[in-house]
């Protein structure tokens, strides 16, 4: 059994000192582990702290050549977008697409949201809600922004869904399997229900397991997913990047 890519790292281009290493730090360390391919994912360009600059870009873009040159390994650019609005907006523009590989989407707290409205019912309702028992209507209201953004984006990877930002997770799924999405199962943190995860399972639901690495180290570190799979027994043909290469919407991955 082969993990073939982890396609949610993080660089040092997560700026504020979040992400701990470089393109070649983290392609290096996925060399020496064997994986054939990996994603530079950092935060996307509304996060307050942590977000990538678009000027960064066309560094980024030099720094993955060279990565891929001297390691051999192959390397997507793309970004883990943020959830910014209560209408699916996310922190990306059109104009992005020309230069990602692959789009990752999840929640953080920190974002430039597009309204004061959204800061305090995107943001702070679950920032300082309680995240175990959120009422019904955070829920609803959680749930319809995922889904309105899996609709309007060409998403390929929801991040640690649930993760401070509590959905109706079967209702995300399915439209994530409609979508050709995929569910992460994050290196650091997995927030399912065992209930959850059997439906998800049954319902054919595709799963990618990730590092979510913020150190070199830690990429190709997947050890939490793959636990979760063996307890579950959730068939390998569901998770997209063992033993095969996953396809995303763009063409690279394909």
């Amino acid at each position: 059994m082969l993990l073939y890519g982890d396609y949610h790292t993080h660089t040092t281009y997560s700026r504020h000192n979040h992400g701990k290493g470089s393109v070649l730090e983290n392609a290096s360390v996925a060399a020496d582990k064997g994986l054939k391919q990996i994603a530079i994912t950092d935060h996307g360009f509304n996060h307050e702290f942590f977000g990538i600059r678009r000027r960064q870009i066309p560094q980024l873009q030099e720094d993955i050549l060279n990565a891929k040159e001297i390691t051999g390994v192959d390397i997507l650019l793309g970004v883990e977008a943020n959830i910014i609005s209560l209408d699916g907006e996310v922190d990306v523009k059109e104009e992005d697409y020309e230069f990602l590989d692959i789009l990752l989407m999840g929640y953080h707290k920190c974002v430039h949201t597009s309204s004061m409205k959204d800061k305090a019912l995107l943001c702070w309702a679950n920032n300082f809600g309680n995240p175990f028992r959120p009422s019904k209507e955070r829920l609803n209201r959680n749930t319809t922004a995922f889904l309105k953004a899996l609709d309007k984006y060409p998403i390929d990877v929801i991040t640690h869904l649930n993760y401070g930002f509590p959905t109706d997770t079967i209702a995300v799924a399915k439209m994530a399997k409609q979508k050709g999405v995929y569910v992460e199962l994050n290196g650091k943190r997995i927030c399912f229900t065992e209930e959850e995860i059997e439906i998800m399972t049954a319902e054919g639901v595709k799963f990618i397991v990730n590092s979510d690495a913020h150190r070199p180290e830690r990429v190709g570190e997947v050890n939490n997913g793959m636990n979760l799979i063996y307890k579950y027994n959730i068939p390998l043909s569901q998770v997209v990047n063992i033993d095969k290469l996953p396809k995303f919407h763009k063409k690279r991955g394909n």
